[in-house]
């Protein structure tokens, strides 16, 4: 299968909504508590090294990163949430423009939810998906770090958060996801080219 996100590069890192460019074309946009993988499922995703800035200091990406794939379609890579020794103006400030995004953004067409498998669905993870909700925006909640579980144990985090889902009327689709052994990758690729080019995948 072709990869229809091997085309993506860096553009700009906005520290507000306001500096992202221009709200036309459509969006895909990845958030998740810091140190989850996000930045590694990018790279994943795209299969391009280094697209995306990984650290093992959490809170690395502070700003809105926005990497094209053309003049139409985008890929958005928010600030990490929930790393306590960030400063509180920081996370304050990196709040507000979350919310802003959520709520008038009008490129955005989906959210990747990034969660480690091994600690899914914090507080803060349920505030992005009722946000996402709010929008009537499809959610997948990728759970990173997949291979440092057994398998029985990737089996059964996948059920406890597809159940814990649906018990509170969440819709988001899951899936287990690993950078270092990848997990049905085209499959996710397929998936997220679905929303972003409207069920129609550049050629």
């Amino acid at each position: 299968m072709k990869n229809p996100f091997n085309r993506a590069r860096f553009a700009l890192s906005a520290p507000r909504m306001g500096d992202m460019g221009p709200d036309v074309g459509r969006e895909l946009a990845f958030v998740g508590r810091s140190n989850a993988g996000k930045s590694s499922a990018i790279n994943a995703l795209t299969n391009i090294g280094g697209l995306a800035r990984t650290s093992r200091t959490p809170g690395r990406t502070q700003q809105l990163v926005v990497f094209t794939l053309d003049d139409e379609h985008r890929l958005v890579d928010l600030p990490g949430y929930g790393y306590a020794q960030v400063p509180m103006a920081v996370r304050e400030h990196w709040g507000q423009e979350m919310e802003r995004y959520f709520q008038h953004r009008g490129a955005l067409v989906g959210l990747v939810l990034i969660m480690d498998s091994r600690h899914p669905l914090k507080d803060s993870d349920w505030q992005m998906l009722e946000a996402c909700g709010q929008r009537g925006l499809p959610a997948l909640c990728l759970l990173t770090k997949a291979d440092k579980l057994s398998r029985s144990e990737q089996q059964s985090s996948l059920r406890q958060v597809r159940a814990a889902l649906a018990e509170h009327g969440q819709r988001a689709a899951v899936r287990l996801f690993s950078a270092t052994r990848p997990m049905d990758i085209d499959g996710l690729r397929a998936e997220l080219a679905a929303w972003l080019y409207e069920g129609e995948p550049p050629a």
